[in-house]
């Protein structure tokens, strides 16, 4: 048996799927959708009155507002990045950066996984106040870094998914 026969394959095989994305298009896809995050912490802190408080009080926060507009924002980015990937595996980032979400037994749009997906990553935010929001989702985004063979978050381990090409 040659050397060749033993080693195994960079990747396995992914059910038929295109190969995996790289985890610079998963960051620069996730840097677009944090410009969308960014427009809605923008506009739930204007809504709450947090925006208005913190201009007109320089150094001070109403944090009671904070809190509102942060749960707001978490609240419809969730219903963002849910919708986005039951519906086609893709948010604007992904779309962007021509990767998609995919099943990882079969590579189908994750439908309810995705829902799944969009809730480990998104939902921790709401304890950025305490840090522990913060530390998740570094840890979370850097574990596809070490994670083998497929490079997959915690949020795809939760889930169930892995991040594809979605060029065919």
């Amino acid at each position: 048996m040659s050397p060749d026969q033993l080693s195994s394959p960079p990747y396995p095989d992914l059910a038929g799927m295109p190969p995996l994305a790289t985890p610079g298009q998963r960051f620069v896809a996730r840097l677009i959708d944090g410009l969308v995050l960014g427009v809605i912490w923008t506009v739930a802190l204007g809504m709450t009155g947090a925006l208005q408080y913190g201009m007109e009080h320089p150094g001070e926060q109403d944090l009671g507002k904070v809190m509102s507009a942060l749960t707001i924002t978490m609240a419809v980015y969730f219903g963002y990045e849910g919708t986005m990937l039951a519906r086609s595996g893709q948010t604007l980032g992904k779309k962007a950066m021509r990767i998609r979400v995919a099943v990882l037994s079969d590579g189908n749009i994750p439908g309810r996984q995705g829902w799944v997906r969009a809730a480990v990553y998104t939902l921790p935010g709401l304890l950025i106040p305490i840090l522990v929001g913060t530390l998740f989702w570094v840890l979370n985004v850097v574990w596809q870094l070490w994670d083998k063979p497929y490079r997959r978050c915690l949020h795809d381990k939760a889930a169930r998914t892995v991040v594809v090409s979605a060029v065919q």
